[in-house]
């Protein structure tokens, strides 16, 4: 087996966003308080992916102490339209962890 060095990409003929988030636990036994956001984005990519429209194009996901998702966007501009959009389950969620981490440190984003 040859090893690759050197960078490599992948060839791509439009624009791509990268955007990283994570999950960080930092109590494991206030499961009352990172269940919640665990469950948030569980929603919320189901409903990325039945609206292509949104720009959501994929995502990737590592587990461990820290939960990472590595998404790939069409745009910056759509990004934030969907974190900002009334309707989406993002900004309800973000409400919701923004009033939760006054609370608790159990759960970090």
């Amino acid at each position: 087996m040859a090893i690759n060095e050197g960078r490599m990409t992948a060839p791509v003929d439009t624009d791509v966003v990268v955007f990283l988030i994570g999950m960080r636990i930092n109590n494991v036994f206030e499961v009352s308080q990172w269940v919640p956001v665990f469950l948030a984005m569980a929603r919320m990519l189901p409903e990325l992916y039945k609206n292509p429209a949104l720009g959501f194009k994929s995502y990737e996901m590592w587990f461990s102490r820290t939960l990472i998702l590595v998404q790939y966007w069409e745009s910056p501009e759509k990004l934030m339209a969907y974190a900002k959009a009334k309707d989406s389950e993002h900004l309800p969620a973000w409400r919701a962890f923004n009033r939760a981490a006054h609370a608790s440190t159990a759960v970090g984003i």
